[in-house]
């Protein structure tokens, strides 16, 4: 879609040269949402591109993923074999209610920063443990979970000129074994719930839901617990106020799928066969 309010576009190659923040402004990386409606609110985009921020870097420390690193980017990656948490990234890549177009533009930052339920970029990140660094308007530079950069449906912590810059991965959460799963109301409609499940050599379980919930919602276990403890906490702390509610799925069938697929998570990685 044309936005035909745009009077300038800023294209920066260095932080020193990002614009100071002004009312009509907005980033632009994939764009493949900004240019889907009109933005009639917008005159000025500041278009992200010219930076050349490295999409991937694998270190001894994890994986650090550009903001504007693209979904096909992501997927493409070729990564170490002691990280058997890697098949999540194409579980996730494919949880989106989207075709290989879109994943050639649209980027891991934008899905964040969009902030829905259905986010799968959130769902993997979250899982993962991932932390975001923010640069904000001041110059200085803020680190935050990505279970709790996203606050609600469409919300995060975000203040108008932050910048999301990368999510960074530990080491240690791609080593863990992984259990994944979800549901939509269609065959290949947007996630109703996604939950993935984590757990390290030493028993602990991390069960992460997304999807069902408005924000991404980490329960953390010490040791593997059994059905009815896990139940028990997903009905203590996520309250029905924390589902979402839109036509991909009622709340109440939302809490429902989210309790039967974490008990499935749960019976995979504890090794019980069905």
């Amino acid at each position: 879609m044309d936005l035909n309010t745009i009077t300038e576009v800023v294209r920066p190659r260095t932080r020193a040269e990002l614009p100071a923040w002004k009312a009509g402004d907005a980033w632009l990386a994939g764009g493949t949402w900004l240019f889907s409606e009109p933005q009639a609110q917008l005159s000025r985009l500041i278009d992200l591109s010219d930076l050349a921020w490295p999409a991937l870097a694998i270190s001894d420390h994890g994986l650090s993923i550009a903001a504007t690193c693209s979904v096909a980017e992501l997927d493409a990656l070729q990564c170490p074999a002691d990280w058997i948490a890697a098949p999540l990234i194409d579980q996730c890549c494919r949880a989106f209610l989207a075709s290989f177009k879109i994943w050639k533009t649209a980027t891991v930052g934008g899905n964040l920063c969009m902030s829905l339920p259905a986010g799968p970029m959130i769902s993997l990140l979250a899982a993962l443990e991932g932390v975001c660094t923010i640069w904000k308007t001041d110059g200085s530079e803020q680190r935050i979970s990505v279970a709790d950069f996203v606050t609600g449906n469409n919300r995060n912590v975000l203040a108008a000129g932050d910048l999301l810059r990368q999510i960074d991965v530990p080491l240690a959460a791609l080593k863990r074994r992984t259990s994944f799963r979800q549901i939509a109301l269609t065959p290949v409609g947007r996630s109703g719930a996604l939950l993935i499940g984590t757990a390290g050599r030493d028993g602990d379980l991390l069960l992460t839901v997304t999807g069902s919930t408005i924000r991404p919602l980490p329960l953390r276990f010490a040791t593997m617990p059994d059905a009815a403890t896990l139940r028990a906490r997903i009905l203590g702390e996520i309250i029905d106020g924390l589902y979402h509610d839109d036509v991909h799925g009622k709340p109440a069938w939302r809490k429902a799928m989210t309790l039967r697929l974490a008990e499935e998570i749960r019976a995979e990685l504890a090794g019980i066969r069905p």
